[in-house]
């Protein structure tokens, strides 16, 4: 065919190229919405949600807590129970860990290791990523051996445990009642100082720990802290549980 038959599917073309480049420009303006969507720092990332959302858990906490206590002060003042009831409720704040709890204590502090660790003892092999942070297994570790070392309570960071109480991580952040915490993890319990010592000593999964404590520098450290009162329990105690549907 003459080449000048070609024109006019030429120009068609051109015309569908235009069309389909004013269609990107126009869906990349409205998505953006008049912002850089590659560099508007006012574009919330979900870390930041996160962080938000525990604050706003922790102040809830605190409220809530604050209005448990009035509410508990206002039913002191008359509320015909008689001494031995007072005395069994008390023991049963304590069991429930609502109450503060004063007493000698131990701190554990676990940290991650620097990110450029090398193998500090021959015959090991160059750490992975998973090596130099900690995990969730680790925490559990510490805190289940400290309770079978007979501890009357337990902190995490700034938080009391009570028997609903469950220590998971997120890749390396610990979520913990609904707030979210980063390393080092600080973990508290009230008792006997040197059974819970030797408790945290003859823990199998510890002892592994420390394995990695001294290859690769993972944080450990076993302080005595005196004696310390440790706070109540500030959050919800209703359970919560999955219903059938009818």
């Amino acid at each position: 065919m003459p080449p000048l038959s070609l024109r006019p599917w030429g120009k068609v073309l051109t015309a569908a190229v235009f069309a389909l480049a004013g269609l990107i420009f126009f869906t990349s303006f409205n998505t953006a919405k008049g912002t850089n969507i590659r560099t508007d720092t006012s574009l919330l990332k979900l870390s930041d949600l996160i962080q938000e959302r525990s604050r706003k858990n922790g102040a809830l906490e605190n409220s809530n807590g604050t209005l448990r206590d009035q509410i508990e002060s206002l039913a002191d003042r008359g509320d015909g129970r008689s001494p031995e009831e007072d005395a069994r409720l008390k023991a049963l704040e304590d069991e429930a860990a609502t109450r503060p709890l004063r007493g000698k204590a131990i701190t554990v502090t676990l940290n991650d290791a620097p990110p450029d660790a090398t193998a500090k003892l021959p015959g090991y092999p160059d750490p992975q990523p998973n090596d130099l942070v900690i995990h969730q297994q680790d925490l559990q570790a510490v805190v289940n051996a400290l309770w079978q070392g007979g501890a009357t309570g337990i902190k995490v960071m700034d938080q009391r445990l009570i028997s609903t109480s469950a220590v998971r991580c997120v890749g390396n952040t610990l979520i913990l009642q609904g707030r979210v915490y980063s390393p080092p993890y600080r973990i508290t319990a009230v008792g006997d100082t040197d059974r819970l010592k030797n408790s945290l000593a003859a823990s199998h999964d510890i002892q592994n720990y420390m394995l990695y404590v001294n290859a690769y520098g993972l944080g450990w450290q076993v302080k005595d802290q005196g004696r310390v009162t440790l706070p109540g329990y500030k959050g919800a105690v209703d359970l919560h549980y999955a219903q059938p549907v009818e």
